[in-house]
């Protein structure tokens, strides 16, 4: 029995190949460089950077640590992992020998038997055994399940980078637009005060006869305008603060944070990196080629499934009536080996097969869309990080001008030159101005994440950028079978 095991374990280690295509790339087509790039494309990009060193903002470090350790997004997208990694290990189990163990005891007494001395004894028997079962895997099923199953946890490991990679991205964007709105609350006090400073000038002429009630009101509706947005603007501070404590799996509370950092330090020409390297570094490109291979697999597995399957079962053990002669004279033995050959189900298995070439091919052109994604993404980045650029050094050159065209205007009207509807009219101009020059910092910082984030940022520091967290009430470990 010995010798037969042997021979059949190493006839089924070593026959056959898994059948069905094995996984290559597909042939994508990846441009020489980024639409939208200046500079010819160079291995040095802006992605090799860890997003640690990429933001200097102390309060901002904290809060995006606060979020990889705490964010429920971070803590199901981990859980995942662990549910598909183990669902690779259950389709890996099948490649081995299973190993069963079956025992039972039984007491009791027969009534239609009886002894000679009018005695009806109580019996009691044991048996035990050891029972093996193994599919000699030679078409490769099996194989290509595992295979599959592999991939499928690795999709998922590319996917929690992905969630890792748009939290620390959405954190960013979402402290950097908590910042803004303080310079729009700061600029609309401010001119608030200045609005409530000519109303009161204007006021104290009225009542000394040196200024007409057209001014007064004039400067009076201008005040109100301003002073609405202060407390709908402290609102909207609130609801942001709320936003964040959410994406940091946090209660509502207040946002501890720096000033709106200055864009003159973003760089105009982005390094973007070769293109053919995108498709290395972008988790949602790498988890759809890994999705691409686990259908790759399941269609081996659905032609193997059409083959004759080989099994091979065994069995030890022993039945007695004495704990001690369990294995003695009631010692039993048997080893065969089964053969399945499916022959008509109704066309299912070829429709199983069909099913899983339709699937493939559903994933090959979510890979495609992906990396067009991919290029997209990074091309729009980069041309928006260039024209955003340009609209905020105009828009700084015309708020210059109007706070110089305030200054003027306050001159004039000083000197008698002209009237103050003069000075309100600049006024009124330089407010928008202030803000639409904060909505453009805003949105290059926005941006300049944004591209850092279609660049696969972090891609060279897994571990560093999504740590693998350890759930505090973790379920209990099962004893492994």
């Amino acid at each position: 029995m010995k010798r037969t095991l042997a021979i059949v374990l190493l006839i089924g280690s070593s026959l056959g190949c898994a059948m069905g295509p094995n996984y290559k790339r597909p042939e994508v087509a990846t441009p020489d460089q980024y639409r939208g790039a200046e500079k010819p494309a160079a291995d040095v990009s802006l992605a090799d950077k860890p997003w640690w060193d990429l933001f200097q903002d102390e309060n901002l470090k904290a809060l995006i640590d606060e979020a990889l350790k705490n964010s429920p997004d971070a803590k199901v997208a981990a859980w995942r992992v662990e549910q598909y990694r183990a669902q690779a290990g259950i389709a890996r189990a099948p490649l081995f020998p299973w190993i069963d163990a079956d025992g039972a005891w039984t007491r009791g007494r027969e009534s239609s038997f009886v002894y000679p001395s009018g005695e009806k004894p109580v019996a009691e028997s044991y048996q035990a055994a050891f029972a093996l079962s193994w599919e000699i895997d030679i078409w490769g099923r099996l194989r290509r399940l595992n295979e599959a199953g592999r991939a499928q946890y690795l999709a998922s490991e590319e996917a929690r980078r992905g969630v890792m990679l748009s939290l620390v991205s959405n954190v960013a964007i979402a402290y950097y637009q908590l910042c803004a709105m303080d310079e729009y609350l700061d600029i609309a006090k401010k001119t608030t005060g200045a609005f409530q400073t000519t109303f009161d000038l204007f006021d104290r002429k009225l009542k000394g006869g040196a200024a007409s009630a057209l001014q007064t009101s004039s400067a009076l509706g201008d005040l109100g305008n301003v002073a609405a947005q202060v407390p709908d603007l402290e609102a909207k501070i609130v609801q942001q603060e709320n936003a964040l404590c959410v994406l940091l799996g946090r209660p509502p509370g207040p946002i501890s944070r720096s000033a709106l950092p200055s864009t003159e330090t973003l760089p105009l020409d982005v390094p973007a990196g070769l293109p053919s390297a995108l498709l290395e570094r972008r988790p949602d490109v790498l988890a759809a080629e890994q999705a691409l291979v686990a259908y790759n697999a399941n269609v081996g597995a659905a032609m193997a499934s059409m083959f004759p399957t080989i099994s091979l079962t065994g069995l030890l053990g022993g039945i007695s009536p004495e704990v001690n002669q369990l294995f003695g004279d009631g010692k039993r033995w048997s080893v065969s080996a089964g053969l399945f050959q499916p022959l008509f189900h109704g066309g299912a298995l070829y429709f199983q097969y069909e099913a899983a070439k339709a699937l493939y091919g559903q994933s090959l052109a979510q890979y495609d869309q992906a990396v067009n994604n991919a290029f997209a993404e990074t091309s729009s980045s980069l041309v928006t990080n260039q024209k955003l650029a340009e609209s905020e050094k105009h828009q700084r050159s015309s708020v210059e001008a109007y706070r110089e065209a305030v200054r003027l205007a306050n001159e004039r009207y000083n000197s008698g030159l002209s009237s103050y509807f003069e000075v309100l009219f600049m006024m009124e101009r330089l407010y928008p101005a202030e803000q639409l020059l904060v909505d453009y910092q805003y949105r290059r910082l926005g941006n300049f994440i944004l591209l850092y984030k279609a660049l696969g940022g972090g891609w060279q520091t897994p571990d560093q950028l999504q740590p693998r967290p350890v759930p505090a009430e973790a379920p209990p470990v099962p004893v492994q079978q």
